[in-house]
């Protein structure tokens, strides 16, 4: 582990991976959510790439998907092929994507319509339970990808989800 406190400055992100187990399911979905097709496809096979995230060697598929200001890497790992993760929210080392909206009672009903199962209702910050007062009336809600991956709409009021 690295040591705390001393500063990287790492303050800008360029994307962010999501290891997958169908692409082709994978890519449908991201593209339906995000209305954009893929930048780049393609296959890698490499011991030195595998070695670099710490697997003996990595043999996969990718698409990498660019929303505004981020892009989203899919990787479907042929070898070593993973085990499926339980990445719910509780769970230490899970992560979700959040993704910002301008209407989110439109974009909601329009995902719900769609098929989008949300893992809960949908939920308002309320005075008392969230600190800072900032966030107050920042609206979410939270479903998951094919693959169980969280993710998140967020309306956000006061700056809090930037």
């Amino acid at each position: 582990m690295a040591a705390t406190g001393t500063s990287m400055n790492l303050t800008r992100a360029a994307h962010v991976g999501i290891s997958v187990s169908d692409l082709d399911t994978s890519i449908a979905f991201y593209t339906a959510l995000t209305s954009r097709e893929p930048v780049a496809e393609g296959t890698m096979s490499s011991v030195p790439f595998g070695r670099s995230q710490g697997l003996p060697t990595a043999d996969l598929r990718y698409a990498t998907i660019n929303i505004d200001g981020l892009g989203i890497d899919l990787v479907e790992f042929r070898d070593p092929v993973g085990e499926r993760t339980d990445g719910r929210a509780n769970r230490p080392g899970s992560m979700h994507l959040c993704f910002e909206v301008d209407d989110f009672d439109a974009v909601h009903e329009r995902m719900r319509e769609a098929g989008y199962d949300f893992l809960g209702d949908a939920y308002t910050f309320l005075a008392g339970e969230v600190t800072p007062d900032a966030a107050l009336g920042t609206r979410v809600a939270y479903f998951n990808d094919p693959d169980g991956t969280n993710l998140e709409i967020i309306r956000p009021e006061g700056g809090f989800a930037r």
